[in-house]
């Protein structure tokens, strides 16, 4: 394998970067981590979905990695520190540091995204208590007096654990290049993004999915680059013509991912994902965070102002379920497939209210569940297949 640091992009062919793509995010040990750390000498943290502030830790010379569990290994020391009816991606991730994987990580940031994840950092604690371990516990308040000071109180107290664990101190011009450089990584998503919006066939989105998930390996100015070439080349690709697919939104997939077979399926049983919650990091804003000012005070505004509806996210004086129904609008969508991990408290739990939004909207909708180690999808591609089938039929277009 190419590893795509060190990869000439400007010579590599679609199938190529895909294929080094899928290699990264299905290698557990994380070479391109290992290697990144060998030449700079810098720390590595990892974090588990669905944000964390990364030019934070960008900006103190610190590689945040990506933690989405460990698709379908083996799990036998993982499975004895949850319960069997929790979600998948806390005991495949417990395996993975258990196995070794993990080694080459300095430490683990845990945002609140459910009770789940907040016991495994506790667990991470005694299990791991030579390395950094942060709950970066995200305000649910989103004014500025009280959300933004207890969400800066939380940076200033990550960032001196940074610190104390090898990172080196936080400077304001430092995190204004950070942000300068996520920013430029986000637009290259959103514009990759759009690009799919308009031409589904041009950007298959199991190839998009793997092009994403190489970002939680990899520097961010490297896996800008991959996504820039990425863009080039499927726009040039001459051999993908439109097919008659019915276009959906997924929805559900902000935390434990799904297989890459799954989405795969889905392409293959007549539905062009236009819109989805995968890798919700790399998406977290709507827009750029500034890049004038109070770096800080940047990240907490955007935090507080410019984030999307999701479902770790409180929403106080508005509809659970509307800015789904919006996104529908917004990128033509016929229907919405909710694909949600087994036991998911924070999906599932949301998922009746943004029923109810899309039905009164009279958009098509069908749910189904699943788990990072599912192999078996014949079941799920005939009821995608048959819900893409009827919107052809019955819905007019």
């Amino acid at each position: 394998m190419s590893t795509l640091t060190e990869l000439d992009l400007a010579t590599t062919s679609i199938t190529t970067l895909v294929s080094d793509c899928e290699e990264l995010i299905r290698d557990t040990s994380m070479p391109s981590v290992r290697t990144w750390k060998e030449r700079t000498g810098g720390i590595a943290i990892g974090f588990m979905p669905t944000y964390i502030p990364r030019e934070l830790l960008h900006a103190q010379g610190v590689l945040p990695v990506g933690i989405m569990g460990a698709g379908d290994i083996e799990i036998i020391r993982g499975d004895a520190y949850y319960q069997s009816y929790i979600c998948h991606i806390p005991r495949s991730t417990v395996e993975l540091g258990l196995n070794g994987s993990l080694d080459c990580l300095d430490g683990m940031v845990f945002p609140a995204i459910c009770d789940v994840i907040r016991n495994l950092s506790g667990m991470w604690k005694m299990m791991f208590a030579d390395k950094l371990v942060h709950y970066l516990d995200l305000p649910q308040d989103f004014s500025a007096e009280i959300g933004g000071t207890f969400y800066r109180h939380d940076l200033e107290l990550l960032s001196q654990k940074l610190v104390d664990a090898g990172a080196r101190p936080l400077e304001a011009e430092a995190l204004r290049a950070s942000i300068r450089a996520y920013n430029e990584n986000s637009r290259a998503v959103r514009a990759l993004y759009d690009l799919r919006r308009r031409e589904p066939w041009r950007v298959p989105t199991a190839e998009l999915y793997v092009a994403l998930r190489a970002g939680l390996v990899l520097p961010v100015e490297s896996h800008t680059a991959l996504l820039e070439r990425f863009s080039a080349l499927v726009q040039a690709q001459t051999d993908r013509v439109p097919v008659d697919q019915a276009r959906v939104i997924l929805t559900g997939s902000f935390c434990e991912q799904p297989p890459l077979g799954l989405i795969k399926t889905l392409e293959r049983s007549g539905c062009y994902i236009v819109d989805d919650d995968f890798v919700q990091v790399s998406r977290w804003f709507r827009g750029d965070i500034s890049e004038t000012g109070d770096p800080l005070d940047a990240l907490v505004g955007a935090f507080l102002n410019d984030a999307p509806a999701c479902p770790t996210r409180y929403i106080d004086d508005g509809e659970k379920g509307r800015e789904l129904v919006d996104r529908v609008g917004a990128c033509g969508a016929e229907g919405v497939l909710f694909c949600a991990p087994s036991f998911c408290d924070p999906a599932l739990l949301d998922q009746p209210m943004d029923t109810a939004a899309v039905t009164r909207a009279g958009i098509p909708w069908t749910a189904f569940k699943y788990s990072e180690d599912t192999g078996q999808f014949q079941v799920i591609r005939e009821q995608a297949g048959t819900f893409a089938d009827s919107i052809k039929l019955w819905s007019g277009t």
